[in-house]
């Protein structure tokens, strides 16, 4: 008698875990941080020709990533990716709160394997700079996933290279103290690109000093990072970026 008992008991609590079940609005765990949230659609298709905008965003905890220290442990995470040739990295700025980069990979597999050691070698580094003597921070690094933007003609692809390469002036980095000096953000791979409309038919690029080390980036290999987007006009580096571009 008591087996039968024991049996009814079960079948009842059966029945009432299913009697609610299945998706419900609302349900799962919820994004964090005010700016979190970004789509966990699937992805869209990546090609070898694509330009692809990546942008990551950090938690709030983190502060500014344009400070000397937070610099470094980000240019760290890009000589790893350079190592591991899984993505290859053109252009890279850094903002307060989120880096830009422009990426060429050969599928949706390579850009998913290269974009998890960037993050996970970039959130080390920055807990790293974030502990104190003793230990790293622990902790979230990045707000979300990564959102990708597909480029795919070259007027796309020429806007964004300008909007990587000069965000700092479109944030407005560059209108006081020190940055209004500059022609090209140290926070970004700026230096390194040989295409701004300022050099036009020079045979050398800016001095570097000997104190500052450029972010790992590498000459695209595809037509339209490294020609195509020629045909969409040129790029000064005193242009600002507007936020639909």
């Amino acid at each position: 008698m008591a087996t039968k008992a024991r049996c009814r008991r079960k079948r009842h609590v059966q029945q009432e875990l299913f009697r609610n079940g299945g998706k419900r609005k609302g349900a799962g765990r919820k994004p964090a941080g005010t700016r979190a949230g970004a789509s966990h659609e699937k992805r869209p298709d990546v090609k070898p020709y694509h330009a692809l905008h990546v942008t990551l965003r950090m938690v709030a905890d983190i502060g500014s990533l344009r400070r000397r220290r937070m610099y470094q442990a980000m240019r760290e995470a890009t000589v790893v990716v350079a190592v591991r040739e899984r993505i290859r990295i053109v252009h890279m700025s850094l903002q307060r709160t989120h880096v830009h980069l422009l990426v060429e990979a050969e599928s949706s597999a390579a850009l998913a394997r290269g974009m998890q050691g960037f993050m996970i070698s970039a959130a080390r580094n920055v807990n790293t700079v974030l502990g104190d003597k003793w230990r790293r921070r622990r902790g979230k690094v990045f707000a979300d996933r990564y959102h990708l933007v597909l480029a795919k003609t070259p007027r796309q692809v020429r806007n964004l290279i300008r909007y990587v390469l000069l965000n700092w002036r479109h944030h407005g980095e560059d209108r006081e103290g020190l940055p209004s000096t500059w022609l090209v953000d140290p926070f970004s791979s700026g230096i390194s690109f040989p295409d701004w409309k300022e050099l036009e038919d020079k045979h050398f690029m800016w001095p570097i000093r000997e104190t500052y080390d450029p972010l790992m980036v590498r000459r695209p290999a595809s037509w339209l990072l490294k020609e195509g987007w020629k045909r969409a006009g040129s790029i000064s580096a005193r242009d600002v970026p507007g936020g639909d571009e």
